[in-house]
């Protein structure tokens, strides 16, 4: 599933107050990296952030999913990434402060 363009661009103008950030499409994708570490990506209309064993328990608790793809062996699940809670897209500054977070668990790999 490509990254939605009117999307990208979406989650630029939200994480902008980050400043300068790398990034870049791949596999029909779309990466945000801070330092060169991905911290998050866009697949479809879905923003992921990256997580970490201490930042994964949140997300889940949420119901929020990791990243999947079909293969011809079954499902994949990348668990480094997981789906966003939708109010984080009503809340600038919430959602930057999970930025961060992903940021660092990044950075923790």
């Amino acid at each position: 599933m490509s990254a939605s363009p009117g999307f990208i661009e979406y989650v630029r103008e939200l994480l902008a107050p980050l400043g300068d950030l790398e990034e870049g499409m791949f596999f029909g994708g779309f990466a945000f990296k801070r330092g060169s570490k991905q911290f998050a990506m866009i697949m479809g209309n879905t923003l992921y952030f990256c997580v970490n064993d201490q930042t994964r328990p949140r997300y889940q608790s949420m119901g929020m999913k990791s990243f999947s793809y079909k293969t011809k062996r079954g499902r994949v699940e990348v668990k480094k990434y997981f789906s966003i809670p939708e109010e984080l897209f009503e809340n600038q500054d919430k959602l930057i402060e999970w930025a961060n977070e992903a940021i660092e668990s990044a950075h923790s790999y």
